[in-house]
C-alpha cells in the first residue's frame, strides 16, 4: 500500500510540492511552479482544497469512486477526505491552479457558519465542475486577488479580506455548479 500523505497545513502541502508558504492558513498555488512532485500518492486532507485543472495529467480516486474530470474543470476536497492520484502522462509538472485553506481561517466568520452549503466539497459529488472560458477567467481573477492579498502582508484587515474573497470564489463555483446541473 502507498504511503498516505497527510496534508494538515499549508506548509505540509507547500513543502511536498516545493512551493513557498506565505500564510499559515491559506495558500494560492500554481502547480506549474512546483519544484517537487509526488508521482503516485494518497493524500489525506486536513484542509480545504479547490483546484482548477487546466489539463488532465492524472486519474483521481476520490472516496471509493473515480473523479470524473477533464481539462478546464474544478475538483474540490475537504478536511477528512482522501484522494489518490495516479499519473496518466510522463509530464512531471501540471498546469493547475488552486486555493488551499485551513478550517481555522473560517472560525468566527460567516463562511465558517455556511461552509457546509458548498456541496461540491462532499464525497457524494464525484463529478468535477466543467467551466466555460469566461468562468475559468472569473476563477483565475479571484485567485489572483487572493494571491495579491497574501503578498500584501498581514494587518488587521487581512483575515476579513481573505475570507470574503474565498467566499466570493466559492459562491461563483456554486453558481457554476448549479448551471452545470441545470444544463
Amino acid at each position: 500500500m502507498e504511503e498516505i500523505l497527510k496534508i494538515n497545513s499549508m506548509d505540509d502541502y507547500n513543502k511536498l510540492f516545493g512551493l513557498e508558504t506565505r500564510h499559515p492558513l491559506v495558500s494560492v498555488v500554481d502547480l506549474s511552479q512546483a519544484t517537487r512532485w509526488p508521482t503516485q500518492a494518497v493524500f489525506n486532507y486536513g484542509i480545504y482544497a479547490l483546484y482548477l485543472k487546466l489539463e488532465k495529467a492524472c486519474d483521481i480516486k476520490y472516496g471509493r469512486q473515480t473523479y470524473d474530470y477533464q481539462e478546464g474543470t474544478i475538483v474540490c476536497f475537504a478536511p477528512g477526505q482522501t484522494a489518490e492520484t495516479n499519473p496518466t502522462t510522463d509530464k512531471v509538472q501540471v498546469n493547475a491552479h488552486g486555493i488551499l485553506f485551513h478550517p481555522d481561517l473560517l472560525r468566527g466568520t460567516s463562511l465558517g457558519k455556511s461552509i457546509k452549503k458548498y456541496t461540491f466539497f462532499s464525497y457524494e459529488v464525484n463529478e468535477a465542475l466543467h467551466l466555460s472560458e469566461e468562468e475559468r477567467s472569473i476563477v483565475m481573477d479571484c485567485l489572483k486577488i487572493i494571491r495579491m492579498e497574501l503578498e500584501h502582508g498581514v494587518d488587521k484587515h487581512s483575515k476579513t479580506l481573505l475570507v470574503n474573497h474565498i467566499e466570493l470564489l466559492l459562491n461563483y463555483c456554486m453558481r457554476f455548479y448549479e448551471r452545470q446541473f441545470i444544463t
